[in-house]
């Protein structure tokens, strides 16, 4: 019976972090980084991966939103100095 030795062995010791606890792994856009594919963010960067995961702007807001607290902001006004 021949013995196993661990030169007999192939076990990959690389720095695959696609390995890392079984989770698939994506690249950042921004960085490059190697991220879990189900984070909202990177960790390096702090960028959002997806626009679906980044938080609403003021720009996302409709026009009429923009115009109807315009026209409000400016009848208090008138209220409040006439």
């Amino acid at each position: 019976m021949a013995r196993q030795t661990w030169d007999d062995e192939e076990e990959d010791w690389g720095d695959d972090e696609s390995d890392l606890d079984g989770e698939p792994t994506i690249t950042c856009p921004h960085c490059g980084e190697e991220v879990y594919e189900d984070s909202p963010r990177c960790p390096s960067c702090e960028n959002y991966l997806s626009l679906e995961d980044a938080p609403p702007t003021a720009t996302n807001k409709p026009w009429w939103v923009l115009l109807g607290a315009g026209l409000g902001l400016l009848a208090f006004l008138r209220w409040l100095f006439v």
